[in-house]
């Protein structure tokens, strides 16, 4: 079977997709210019925590919660079009879910290179989540 790989996959959606480093990231959170999405599992937030003020739309859902068309809509999940900027563990996931947007026709979005290990080295507030 000849298939493309995960990496090859996530090194396509790097050339179409615009990557911001935790540095700008920061700067961008501090002014109130950008949402965070965090597309992380929720077992990796209950266990390692999220960036504070970011949204969470896992990786799995995030065409449906943010599609009107969908039964899955979540209307209320992001109530300002402020640029999107999505991140998740090591910012592979975050690249594809971020193409996956600009595909759907998002326009204002990037994703987090280094994704949340990163974005917690730069000095971004860690909050942790209960498990509900």
């Amino acid at each position: 079977m000849n298939i493309k790989s995960s990496q090859t996959l996530v090194e396509e959606a790097q050339k179409s997709i615009e990557t911001l480093n935790s540095k700008e990231v920061k700067k961008l959170v501090d002014n109130n210019e950008i949402t965070l999405i965090d597309v992380r599992d929720i077992r990796e937030i209950w266990k390692e925590g999220t960036i504070e003020n970011s949204k969470h739309i896992p990786r799995g859902m995030l065409e449906f919660w943010l599609d009107p068309q969908s039964t899955y809509y979540q209307a209320n999940k992001i109530k300002e079009m402020k640029k999107l900027v999505l991140y998740c563990a090591l910012g592979w996931r975050s690249a594809l879910a971020t193409k996956t947007l600009v595909d759907m026709g998002f326009k204002n979005v990037a994703h987090v290179d280094g994704g949340f290990d990163a974005l917690k080295q730069s000095g971004l507030k860690v909050v942790k989540k209960e498990k509900k």
